[in-house]
């Protein structure tokens, strides 16, 4: 029997009569509770009885080999994901809050030692392959524990001082985006139709729009409206423009199969690309070179100063309409979608597609390409696909998705930050911010009653117009400035102080 169980009974205590080399007539101790040798005897089987395991009077299991760590960054990214859609605008403090909060856990329970939080740590998944590893516990060798580490005996904060230091390491204040148009236009006749593009806004600071026949010039600068361009005597519709990189050229896709290149300056027509036999719905300039997408499935490339002659490149591949083109920021790349739910890269050099994405459910308009990693791209799916896709064109990789809930009409990225925006249409016509790589979003502006099938960025990269088939177009401020623009406060700077 134990030593301590049997102090505990006051066993102890019992007279030496009690062992069983004495006399059993032998009267027992009166302060003992054996009342008849048999009972005695029983009692003290145990003690002369061979060595056996001690128990204890319930099972305990022993997780003393277990060294589990509760590992988060493992749950799959589309959970978390599909958490953070139904956040709006300035919910952005808000998810801030939660991540310093759970670094903060980590400290506190599992001993990692984060002392200062940055957002930018989510950089580094930007090409990060999508991992179908669902563990929530990883098994690995323990590390040292530091969650009782030593700290100031004065210290009256309950946490540990790596937890301190994170509390107070510097973090970006919360930008907030007005949800309200800072300018509404009137758009009489902007179709609404998924597959034109019939807004661009040039280098120049100035508003094209394609209204039924016409092609219309809206001045940032003057606010000055002008006309370029009237097609009804030819009994033609415009169906796309694109302005050049200089902001001197315009193109007009018509719904004849036509693109016509205007100078803007001395409002002239300089030529009539001709070959398409069905509407030029998507347009997209390479220097001197422009690439158009038709209905009748082909893609031209054309240099425009070589007048009347057949195109350069002619691309096959789609099975549908192209109704989204554009170039990467280098140049080396075009990007194009169509309606067969195809999203294709080509080179300058191949006749054939260089990459084939077919993930997507539905029609392929939006495409952007990223200024800020290099061979990113993004592409948004129509209303049975509904999703923001991302691929590695560097290596033909799918990267993260995301379920916005409605058709993607229009994608396009920040100049200044790794951030992009999205315009939808059914069922909810909204326009999204998000922040990328967390795909975490920034906000979401409404107001269009119609899907809101047209956008463009401002040259400074600041401000978007979106236009609509409620014939309105509507300008919003949703990116910060250029980190140019802001006030540089390095010591070496001299314009900063006065002397």
């Amino acid at each position: 029997m134990d030593t301590d169980f049997e102090k505990r009974l006051g066993v102890k205590g019992l007279s030496g009569n009690l062992y069983p080399h004495s006399s059993p007539h032998k009267k027992a101790d009166a302060r003992t509770p054996v009342t008849s040798p048999r009972m005695i005897r029983k009692q003290l089987t145990p003690v002369n009885s061979p060595q056996k395991d001690k128990y204890g009077d319930r099972f305990i299991p022993s997780r003393a080999g277990n060294n589990w760590q509760t590992s988060f960054n493992l749950i799959q990214e589309k959970t978390q994901v599909s958490k953070r859609i139904g956040r709006e605008g300035n919910e952005g403090s808000k998810d801030l809050s939660l991540s310093v909060y759970s670094c903060l856990l980590k400290n506190e329970l599992l001993g990692t030692q984060i002392e200062d939080f940055k957002e930018t740590s989510d950089e580094r998944r930007a090409f990060a392959p999508i991992t179908e590893d669902k563990n929530l516990f990883s098994f690995r060798p323990k590390r040292p524990s530091v969650i009782n580490e030593l700290s100031s005996p004065y210290s009256l904060s309950p946490v540990s001082s790596k937890s301190q230091k994170l509390l107070r390491s510097p973090r970006k204040a919360s930008r907030k985006i007005s949800k309200i148009p800072f300018k509404v236009l009137d758009a009489p006749e902007l179709q609404d139709d998924f597959y034109l593009n019939l807004v661009d806004w040039s280098s120049q600071n100035v508003l094209s729009v394609g209204l039924g026949a016409c092609v219309y010039l809206w001045s940032a600068c003057t606010s000055q409206v002008t006309r370029l361009c009237d097609l009804t005597n030819d009994n033609d519709t415009v169906t796309s423009v694109s302005w050049a990189e200089r902001g001197n050229l315009v193109a007009v896709g018509t719904h004849r199969g036509y693109v016509q290149i205007w100078d803007v300056l001395a409002n002239k027509k300089l030529n009539v690309l001709e070959g398409h036999s069905a509407r030029v719905g998507a347009l997209a300039w390479n220097g001197d070179m422009l690439s158009s997408g038709s209905r009748d499935r082909l893609i031209f490339q054309r240099d425009i100063r070589n007048s009347g002659s057949p195109p350069d490149r002619r691309l096959v591949g789609h099975r549908q309409e192209v109704c989204g083109l554009k170039w990467s920021p280098d140049n080396q790349y075009l990007a194009s979608g169509g309606n067969d739910n195809k999203l294709f890269v080509w080179n300058l050099s191949s006749q054939t597609p260089m990459q084939t994405y077919t993930d997507h459910l539905a029609a392929v308009k939006a495409i952007a390409w990223s200024p800020h990693h290099h061979g990113l791209l993004a592409s948004g799916g129509g209303t049975a696909d509904r999703c923001i896709r991302f691929w590695n064109t560097l290596t033909g990789q799918a990267m993260q998705s995301v379920d916005t809930g409605s058709q993607v009409c229009n994608l396009a990225w920040s100049k200044h930050a790794s951030e992009l925006v999205s315009t939808h249409g059914y069922s909810q016509n909204q326009i999204l911010v998000w922040k990328y790589p967390s795909l975490v979003q920034v906000a979401k502006l409404t107001g269009h009653s119609y899907r809101v099938l047209y956008l463009a960025m401002s040259p400074d990269g600041e401000a978007i117009v979106t236009g609509a088939g409620d014939e309105t177009l509507r300008f919003w401020n949703v990116f910060s400035k250029a980190r140019s623009q802001k006030e540089s406060k390095s010591a070496l700077n001299l314009f900063t102080s006065i002397r």
